[in-house]
């Protein structure tokens, strides 16, 4: 089947005025928002498809319920953020004793939940120093500074659109010869000029990858280990050996951003396929939607960092922030951990994922699509191109915002939510199979639709 534009655009201006009818509280407020920039507490909230962002009401698991009453069915989660679901009980108890009965959202001195919270992140991910952000990408941030500080080295290394949060070295694409590389288009307020800070291969590009750290002026590779935010672009078998072997070998150190690849297992692709990173950076789900973020050192690579006398790692080293590691986020994380994303929350959370793929390459095939699906333990997508792109640059090149609008305004209309940055489905453990299968029957719906 191929896309009929003339009847998608009509369905999509069916869904736009279906859900604006449907959500007349959300649309008052939206409009009464003119204090806010871009009427929204953050301007990507206006990446929602439709008129305007439903307003959020309250959530609990895997369910969202916006102003106007409607409650949905939430594959979602906050874009990673709630992983753990919303408000998972053991991390509401731990913030409501923290702040409380406890006393104190941040002193400025550690907590014994620190200790055990980065044992744990040692026993997940295998890296053995911790330190703590609010952010992944202030986690990323602080790792690019070590990097260059023990490297002597000012420049990193990036995928063609990758994601790691705002840091401005990373927004760094290939030029389009394929080589070199130039500002990601849309870049806001450039510091200067990119190519002066990084270096850019395309993701499962060995030759390319090589060519750029033969200039030896890269301190470090900083990448996911399966690109996330322009869809699930996954490793090549291979690539990922190829990348340490290169690393190593020009002296170059490894940072992977489990940020969103922490979907592949309780120890995030890092533990799932036996990489050996030598710093390891996440955010957003660590806390159960609380603020944080960590970053892991290699024992080796932290001893490194603090024998250099010429470095003052306590106040002016670019590696800490007033409210990083506060007793709030660090006992958010403990329970998160400890209580709430266990080995077997991810097992189940998988096997949903599975169920998920399943149906949703079910809908694919019944209408002889040219799409396809990537999977990444409790992420799937389905991208509009078959083969699944290799590269970052491929996968953005198959976008196609009508028919993601379409798809996403359906799926809402009938309460289902998905990433709006793209066609990503998380499972949570709240997440049930009656849930999976609602989006399976709404999705074959939607090819029927627009099959006519």
């Amino acid at each position: 089947m191929s896309i009929d534009r003339t009847r998608l655009q009509e369905l999509l201006a069916r869904e736009t005025a279906e859900a604006t009818s449907g959500n007349p509280r959300s649309k008052a407020a939206y409009e009464a928002a003119e204090h806010l920039f871009g009427r929204v507490p953050m301007t990507w909230m206006n990446k929602n498809a439709g008129a305007f962002p439903r307003y959020l009401a309250g959530a609990g698991g895997a369910r969202v319920t916006d102003i106007d009453g409607h409650e949905y069915i939430d594959f979602c989660l906050g874009d990673t953020g709630a992983m753990a679901g919303h408000s998972p009980a053991p991390v509401a108890d731990a913030v409501e004793r923290r702040f409380r009965e406890q006393g104190g959202a941040t002193a400025m001195l550690p907590t014994e939940d620190a200790a055990w919270v980065g044992a744990e992140l040692t026993r997940r991910f295998g890296l053995s120093r911790w330190s703590f952000s609010l952010t992944a990408t202030d986690a990323n941030r602080w790792a690019i500074r070590l990097a260059r500080a023990v490297t002597g080295r000012q420049k990193i290394l990036f995928n063609s659109y990758c994601y790691h949060g705002s840091v401005d070295e990373s927004l760094i694409v290939t030029g389009p010869d394929g080589r070199g590389g130039t500002s990601r288009p849309g870049n806001v307020g450039a510091p200067c000029d990119v190519t002066l800070t990084s270096r850019v291969a395309e993701f499962n590009d060995l030759d390319a990858l090589e060519r750029e750290l033969a200039h030896g002026d890269v301190a470090a590779v900083l990448m996911e280990p399966a690109l996330t935010n322009i869809g699930i672009v996954l490793p090549e078998p291979g690539y990922l050996d190829g990348v340490r072997e290169l690393t190593r070998r020009h002296g170059v150190l490894l940072i992977n951003d489990e940020t969103h690849t922490f979907s592949a297992g309780p120890g995030g692709a890092t533990a799932a396929w036996a990489l050996e990173p030598d710093v390891l950076t996440i955010g957003k789900a660590i806390a159960g939607g609380v603020p944080a973020g960590a970053y892991g050192l290699s024992a080796d690579l932290a001893d490194r960092l603090l024998r250099r006398g010429d470095l003052d790692l306590v106040d002016m080293g670019g590696v800490g922030g007033t409210l990083a590691g506060n007793a709030l986020s660090v006992a958010a994380m403990r329970a998160t951990l400890e209580h709430v994303l266990t080995e077997s929350a991810f097992a189940a959370m998988s096997a949903l994922s599975a169920r998920f793929e399943r149906g949703v390459l079910d809908g694919i095939g019944k209408h002889g699509l040219p799409w396809s699906v990537s999977r990444l333990g409790a992420r799937t997508e389905y991208r509009f191109a078959s083969p699944a792109p290799r590269t970052g640059t491929e996968s953005a090149a198959v976008s196609d915002p009508e028919l993601e609008d379409f798809l996403h305004l359906w799926m809402a209309n009938r309460g289902v939510l998905m990433t709006p940055f793209h066609n990503m489905a998380l499972m949570c453990p709240a997440t049930t199979e009656a849930d999976v299968d609602t989006h399976t029957t709404l999705f074959a719906d939607a090819l029927t639709e627009l099959a006519g």
